[in-house]
């Protein structure tokens, strides 16, 4: 710098910008949809008029779905930060009636009090127990080591087994693509360089970490935060008692696409009968390595055990019916016993660093969300507009029109806890309109938004496999488009039919509910 020349000041705009590029964030890619979602929410609320039909309380709301979509798209602020600030804008814009000139506190943070919201809570902290005593990796490799996997196939139905028996134990589909990410590229590891075992390496990543983690997920009451979301509004709408065994009585079905998607991703990629070389020995090794199981990781096993047996035996079991508990009651009651002092050699420091707090805060905005639609109008009113389209057309038709337009919304979203929450409360308000049952049809259309399968943005698991760069954009596309038409065919030839065999006939609005 020239003597006497005064240095440049340093604006504030520039300290955020370079704060974002140390995050590894673009700020020309950042800022202009952070803009933007607050333009789109000020511009419902404030400055244009309510649409014919939908009351000023359904534009606040409408522009806070909007300014949410943008948010939860672009993660121009956390997710959890996001999910936090629905009830905050809730308040501002009075989108809820006030009574008495008092906040309806009850409704506004009603996703926060919900029952299912504490239940993935206690899942979450179970999740990070779990990692620190390493009982998941015990689980993954010692299925594979019983499995005896040596070749693609077989890699690949062993892991579709870990996946199911983690669902259980940890939430979430990217929780347990990040779990069994170090045990996939572990199994790839042993494999070589050439072109057959490239093609190999990308079905057993795609298959097990994405198509696995998202199958079971929709199975499984806990493995998927968008069937909380879910739940929730059935749960708020007189459809109660949808403990864990009714939950996957509904969805045991989904299973069986495993299969359909395993033997389109063996053509695809050409793995038929393809072996690993010290594959089966090289799992057995990685198991014997972790030495006999610890007290811990069996009084954590115990403590599953026993509360299993609760969630299972709750309020409309169709085994027993022990007790009237609800499952989040049943889950704080878990965290109580998980931290009994010197239960478990975790400190709370190492559990709350293993925790995804900001997801937890995402499901509870989300579903605050769905209550705000639903209560404000805005539910009904974008479900009549939607009608007009779908007006005239038998239940699969309809059904189809839907699915193929969620999956055409779902290219641009990443979370599906934000998709389902978007969608769920217009389909639901949608179904009698179309004379449909709305659990069975709401169902089946938002369990398709689990199946996003054309690009990798699509599904934070999908994220998480790309980053072991085994396989291209392309490479997931080409796979992914015959999976999501299978996804399609499957719900309105299998799930459908099944819905109907257990007293919910897509097409009878009127039959009764039996659980």
């Amino acid at each position: 710098m020239n003597a006497g020349t005064n240095p440049r000041p340093y604006s504030l705009l520039g300290y955020m910008a370079d704060n974002l590029r140390a995050r590894g964030k673009n700020p020309l890619a950042v800022y202009p949809l952070f803009i933007s979602a607050w333009g789109v929410f000020f511009l419902f609320w404030l400055i244009l008029t309510p649409f014919p039909g939908l009351s000023p309380q359904g534009m606040a709301v409408l522009g806070i779905v909007c300014w949410a979509c943008v948010m939860w798209v672009s993660e121009a602020m956390p997710v959890g930060v996001t999910g936090l600030s629905i009830p905050t804008l809730l308040l501002l814009t009075r989108a809820l009636p006030w009574v008495n000139n008092r906040p309806p506190m009850d409704k506004v943070f009603a996703g926060f009090t919900n029952h299912v919201v504490w239940l993935c809570l206690f899942a979450f902290l179970l999740s990070a127990i779990m990692q620190l005593l390493r009982l998941d990796k015990r689980i993954a490799l010692g299925i594979l080591a019983k499995l005896k996997a040596s070749s693609v196939g077989r890699i690949i139905w062993g892991m579709f087994v870990v996946n199911i028996i983690l669902g259980f134990l940890v939430p979430a589909a990217n929780a347990r693509a990040a779990t069994l990410m170090p045990v996939v590229q572990g199994i790839t590891n042993l494999m070589g360089d050439t072109p057959e075992e490239r093609e190999a390496k990308k079905a057993i990543v795609i298959q097990t970490m994405v198509y696995g983690a998202m199958i079971c997920g929709v199975f499984i009451m806990t493995a998927h935060l968008p069937n909380m979301v879910l739940i929730g509004i059935f749960d708020g709408n007189g459809f109660s008692n949808l403990n864990f065994l009714n939950w996957a009585m509904l969805q045991f079905p989904y299973l069986g696409m495993f299969a359909l998607t395993q033997i389109w991703v063996r053509r695809h990629f050409k793995t038929g009968g393809m072996g690993i070389a010290g594959g089966a020995s090289a799992v057995i090794r990685q198991y014997n390595e972790l030495g006999p199981m610890s007290l811990a990781e069996k009084c954590l096993l115990c403590l599953f055990a026993a509360l299993g047996v609760l969630f299972m035996t709750g309020k409309g079991s169709f085994i027993y019916e022990l007790h009237s508990l609800q499952l989040g009651v049943i889950a704080l009651l878990g965290m109580l016993i998980l931290f009994v002092p010197g239960l478990l050699p975790c400190t709370w420091r190492q559990v709350q660093e293993k925790t995804i707090w900001g997801t937890f805060l995402l499901l509870g905005g989300a579903m605050t969300l769905t209550t705000a639609m639903t209560d404000s109008g805005l539910a009904g009113w974008l479900a009549g507009h939607i009608h007009a389209g779908v007006v005239g057309m038998s239940w699969w038709q309809a059904l189809l029109a839907l699915m193929v337009g969620t999956h055409i919304i779902r290219l641009g979203m990443l979370s599906n806890i934000a998709a389902v929450s978007m969608l769920a409360p217009i389909v639901f308000s949608m179904a009698p309109k179309l004379g449909l049952h709305p659990v069975a049809f709401t169902l089946l259309v938002c369990d398709t938004d689990t199946f996003a399968y054309i690009l990798p943005t699509q599904i934070t698991a999908a994220v998480i496999a790309y980053g072991t760069n085994t396989f291209s954009t392309t490479d997931y596309a080409r796979v992914g488009w015959v999976c999501v038409l299978i996804a399609m065919a499957y719900g309105i030839c299998v799930m459908a039919p099944w819905y109907a065999f257990l007293g919910l006939p897509v097409w009878d609005p009127a039959a009764p509910w039996p659980f």
